[in-house]
């Protein structure tokens, strides 16, 4: 296709608008104090693509502004320290293309219903179909609902606090009808040099709304009056040294170490992050340390909380459940888990949670049951990277002077808006996050992580506590403020309060009602426009 100059200068326009759009995307997420951008980051996108009538014209827009968008928040994920294992960065460069591919749904699902109703209609239902895709991210072995809109704003406090009513999809829902609004706003006065008022009052009330509920629930919000002072051991070690064997007993003299420091200020609950110990520590030849642990917990009558590797094995096949392995050098069948222990002072029982959503390639080859040949093609050196899913959610009870139940989530899993209301939903009064962030040195990712938690503390009004092996370690209060943390990459202990919580928000108790809703939209439109291709080919 030959090209005008002038259709050379417009496309060239055009790519700027969509880098820009792009750029206003990156610069709103952690760990940049400028979450405002989100707000405005969709003008230059509605611009490009309302304009196009093609679906090949609205999908390169669609791509190109999300590849810059991935390539500003997500550069981390390939690691690029000394240690990283090669397939990691292999995998790290591959989602900087893959990612913004997943974008082309609701710009797809756009086109659909521009063909099916008018384009003003479309662009109202636009929004719609971001959300229904936000949350079919969350689904599947693919997953990774990193880049949530809504994910963007926790530095903006006050307008989050809604979250306890709409959660994490509804901000999202919020900031792309202000972008649309704004967009819609702008183009009118362009066209008929004066503001449309409807469209103007939209984006004030729209913003203003969640304002004033922040500020009353601010006000209003009464802190619980129980709490338990827990302590967040950050040991900080290398997490790529630390899977090599022959060191086990240092890094458990010095778990119980700082436990002892926590103990000496009183803390009640220690919390060791993720796989603390690179071992399956109940099952083998730990007895040893298992035992040093629980006599810890024993003497000084506190619990701890632990991230561990735990497994189970089965001699008979028709007793493992049906994702079990085989283990070639032992002949028999067995389970892994990602999980988290907890030793109980004078009690016998561990209990066990094992993680269920498994961060893709790295903790579970996607679909490896269907494939079982991906599970050998594809291994991380630091040999994580087959876990099997965790079966339920498990909340931890504790009696400590009050009834105290804990919901632990592992790393990733933070990031899963209703996966952690479920906990809430079985009992959890204090959510529990355990992670190892140091895979990817000092960069955003680390830093984007722990503030997505605030999100998971408003929107079920609980505290949430977060032992990170090399940081961020938080204790976030209700509201969604930070009340303590550490720095990242500095050996610590993090002592403080967490308030025991047994109320339900709305949130809590319906978390799904708004990417469901947005979701059947989106069904719809898809079932419509195939009935309406189907029904003029027959035509034809």
């Amino acid at each position: 296709m030959v090209r005008t100059p002038d259709e050379k200068r417009q496309l060239r326009r055009d790519r700027l608008f969509a880098l820009l759009s792009g750029v206003l995307f990156g610069l709103a997420f952690p760990p940049l104090p400028v979450p405002y951008l989100i707000f405005v980051a969709l003008i230059p996108y509605f611009y490009l693509i309302s304009k196009r009538e093609s679906l090949a014209e609205i999908s390169s827009i669609t791509y190109l502004t999300a590849f810059v968008f991935t390539l500003i928040t997500l550069y981390w994920v390939g690691s690029w320290t000394k240690e990283a294992d090669p397939f990691l960065m292999i995998s790290g460069v591959l989602l900087m293309f893959v990612n913004p591919a997943v974008y082309l749904i609701p710009s797809t699902l756009y086109y659909f219903s521009k063909k099916l109703f008018s384009k003003r209609t479309a662009i109202f239902l636009f929004p719609l179909f971001w959300v229904s895709f936000e949350y079919a991210y969350s689904l599947t072995d693919l997953r990774f609902p990193w880049l949530t809109l809504a994910n963007s704003l926790p530095k903006f406090n006050l307008f989050i606090q809604v979250a306890d009513i709409i959660g994490a999809y509804g901000i999202s829902l919020l900031v792309l009808y202000i972008n649309l609004f704004l967009f819609l706003t702008i183009k009118n006065f362009y066209e008929n040099k004066k503001f449309h008022l409807k469209y103007t009052l939209a984006v004030l009330l729209l913003f203003i709304i969640p304002l004033l509920y922040g500020v009353i629930r601010i006000k209003l919000f009464k802190m619980p009056e129980e709490n338990i002072k827990v302590g967040l051991i950050q040991p900080n070690l290398n997490p790529w040294d630390k899977w090599e064997a022959g060191n086990l007993d240092e890094q458990l003299d010095m778990y119980l170490e700082l436990s002892r420091k926590a103990v000496k200020k009183n803390a009640k609950i220690i919390i060791w992050p993720e796989s603390a110990l690179p071992v399956y520590l109940l099952v083998g030849n730990y007895f040893v340390q298992a035992n040093r642990i629980q006599s810890f917990v024993d003497s000084n009558d506190v619990f701890i909380m632990t991230g561990m590797p735990d497994a189970n094995f089965f001699f008979d096949k028709d007793e493992a459940p049906p994702d079990a392995k085989v283990s070639k050098n032992i002949g028999m069948y067995y389970v892994s888990y990602n999980s988290i222990l907890l030793f109980s002072p004078q009690s016998v029982q561990v209990q066990k949670y094992g993680k269920i959503k498994l961060v893709p390639f790295g903790e579970k080859v996607p679909f490896v049951e269907s494939l079982p040949f991906l599970g050998d093609l594809i291994k991380w050196q630091v040999g994580i990277s087959s876990w099997n899913e965790g079966r339920e959610q498990v909340v931890f009870d504790f009696v400590e002077g009050v009834q105290l139940k804990v919901g632990g989530v592992i790393c990733i899993e933070s990031i899963y808006p209703d996966f952690v209301a479920g906990f809430v939903q079985k009992g959890a009064n204090i959510i529990a996050v355990v992670t190892n962030d140091s895979w990817y040195g000092y960069s955003s990712g680390p830093f984007q992580h722990k503030e997505i938690a605030s999100l998971r503390a408003i929107e079920n009004r609980r505290f949430v506590v977060r032992a990170a092996n090399g940081g961020i370690s938080a204790i976030i209060d209700p509201l969604g403020r930070t009340v303590q943390q550490t720095k990242l990459f500095e050996r610590d202990v993090l002592i403080g309060s967490a308030g025991i919580n047994n109320s339900l928000t709305i949130y809590s108790r319906f978390p799904l009602v708004i990417p469901l809703t947005c979701s059947l939209v989106s069904i719809v439109v898809i079932l419509f426009f195939t009935l309406k291709k189907i029904i003029n080919k027959k035509n034809k």
